[in-house]
């Protein structure tokens, strides 16, 4: 299943962008990080079937297990995309999180969007570390 980040702003040469750059690197599935501007631009066709995830201080504060998963049965269910979509300053409309398949929070505190970018691929690897059984993870 090919994991797609799909984020509002240019990340550009930053610590950010290289602790992005960091986990792009280690993440053993297929991965596709696609930058859009802060409005307008067209976000690519996805392959279907496909799920989206929105992260979204509405949504759910997900452990890395429980994440690990979420994507491991959907991988399963025959999935062949799985959108993780960071929104521009404003977030998501709501009609934007009534289409999506799950809303991700990282918590009640306000994250700069490049850190949660970051934080996204360090727990996008840990999921996918999860589920091949490395030691990465320590549970517990």
């Amino acid at each position: 299943m090919l994991l797609h980040v799909i984020a509002r702003g240019k990340i550009a040469r930053s610590p950010e962008g290289e602790l992005v750059d960091r986990y792009a690197k280690r993440i053993q599935w297929p991965l596709k990080l696609t930058e859009l501007p802060e409005t307008g631009g067209k976000i690519p066709k996805p392959s279907a079937p496909f799920k989206t995830v929105l992260l979204d201080e509405k949504g759910k504060n997900l452990g890395s297990e429980e994440l690990a998963a979420i994507l491991e049965r959907w991988r399963d269910d025959g999935m062949r995309e799985c959108r993780f979509v960071l929104g521009a300053a404003d977030g998501h409309s709501a009609a934007e999180r009534a289409e999506a398949d799950l809303l991700l929070s990282y918590g009640k505190a306000t994250w700069p969007h490049l850190l949660a970018r970051a934080m996204l691929m360090e727990q996008l690897f840990r999921a996918t570390s999860i589920l091949a059984g490395h030691p990465y993870h320590r549970a517990g």
